[in-house]
């Protein structure tokens, strides 16, 4: 059977993270599971230490959200899972969706598939800012790849080890999501969308501010732009030509 890890990123989410671990190992118990505490300065590590079932990754200070899922991805390559899954600590993505999302992975549908909000009508509904700035970066990541991808933003994703030893090597340092889908479509890899239904955020607070949802377009935007005229050559990590052998 293919191996699955969850990758958690958690900065501050102690009123969340023992449920949504919890949730995940009910819904897919054949999943493991890393939370990647990112210098939490709440008891976050603390949880997830005495939680049966998690393997806790510890950073000593605060990388953002780029700087963790690295770290989870170097995890998922060094320990040779076939299949990493990014799922938020707040609460947000809906656990009972992950086998869809890894099954289409596996069916080979797509080298990463994302959960959306927006490919159906799923009834979410963000503040006029964030609908603006998401529907500007989507514009604009779809003007350069072409993909349709509708929900650039979504951090609920499953991608296979060609994927994550791209992102193990090298992977965009703030709010990383949109930056990331072109950097997979330069190496030529494929990507795919499926309705879910987000739920709202169970506990804690958001890193992103609605006052700043415009700045951190833009500077997404900037950080794409010079993503064009970077060079890359076709990569593949020597981890991942062991294991896709072994596999």
């Amino acid at each position: 059977m293919p191996r699955v890890v969850v990758l958690i990123p958690a900065y501050n989410e102690r009123a969340t993270i023992a449920s949504v671990v919890h949730q995940i190992r009910d819904a897919a118990p054949g999943y493991d599971i890393a939370v990647i505490n990112d210098g939490s300065r709440d008891d976050t590590a603390a949880i997830v230490a005495g939680l049966d079932g998690a393997v806790l990754l510890d950073l000593p200070c605060n990388l953002g959200i780029g700087g963790a899922m690295q770290t989870g991805y170097i995890y998922a390559l060094r320990q040779g899972y076939d299949i990493a899954v990014q799922c938020d600590a707040d609460g947000q993505h809906p656990v009972d969706q992950l086998e869809r999302l890894v099954g289409r992975v596996l069916d080979g549908t797509a080298d990463v598939v994302i959960g959306s909000r927006y490919v159906a009508d799923t009834g979410y509904q963000p503040s006029f800012v964030r609908r603006l700035g998401k529907s500007l970066l989507s514009r604009w990541v779809d003007a350069l790849i072409g993909g349709g991808v509708t929900d650039t933003t979504s951090g609920f994703r499953a991608m296979n080890s060609r994927a994550f030893s791209i992102f193990a090597h090298s992977y965009p340092e703030d709010y990383p999501e949109p930056e990331a889908l072109v950097i997979l479509h330069r190496h030529g890899l494929r990507v795919a969308e499926i309705p879910v239904r987000m739920l709202p955020r169970q506990g804690g607070e958001s890193s992103i501010r609605p006052h700043s949802a415009l700045y951190y377009m833009v500077k997404v935007a900037l950080a794409i732009f010079i993503d064009l005229f970077r060079h890359y050559r076709p990569h593949t990590h020597p981890d991942a030509e062991q294991h896709e052998e072994q596999s």
